[in-house]
């Protein structure tokens, strides 16, 4: 395995990680049961990168295929059965499943079962 070119060229690191405790409230609630926690925006990774915790309560319809001009987005499936869309297919992803989708790619998620559901 080999890394890609260096972007950082300082001679020593710096203090510049960002720690968000567990308990931090969700940035967007949907309804009681849903909600979405914004844990790297763009914005705060220099439009390099997204993360973002879903929290879908039964049968929430998620996000619809759709793609982002700036950021990547990764989904990592924490608990239950997340449909995930990868741009031609949806897949019924499990516990410790991943999709990685690059600026430009088309993507989407669901909830479509009846228990509640955590990516």
């Amino acid at each position: 395995m080999s890394y890609p070119d260096p972007r950082y060229l300082g001679e020593s690191g710096e203090v510049s990680a960002r720690f968000r405790p567990a308990s931090h409230e969700p940035e967007l609630k949907i309804g009681p049961m849903t909600a979405a926690s914004y844990l790297a925006t763009g914005e705060s990774t220099g439009g390099k990168f997204g993360l973002y915790r879903w929290d879908m309560a039964p049968g929430v319809p998620g996000a619809a295929p759709h793609f982002h001009r700036t950021i990547s987005e990764s989904f990592f499936i924490l608990s239950g059965t997340v449909g995930l869309f990868d741009g031609e297919t949806w897949t019924e992803a499990t516990s410790g499943d991943y999709l990685y989708v690059p600026e430009g790619g088309l993507h989407g998620f669901r909830n479509a079962s009846s228990g509640r559901r955590r990516c």
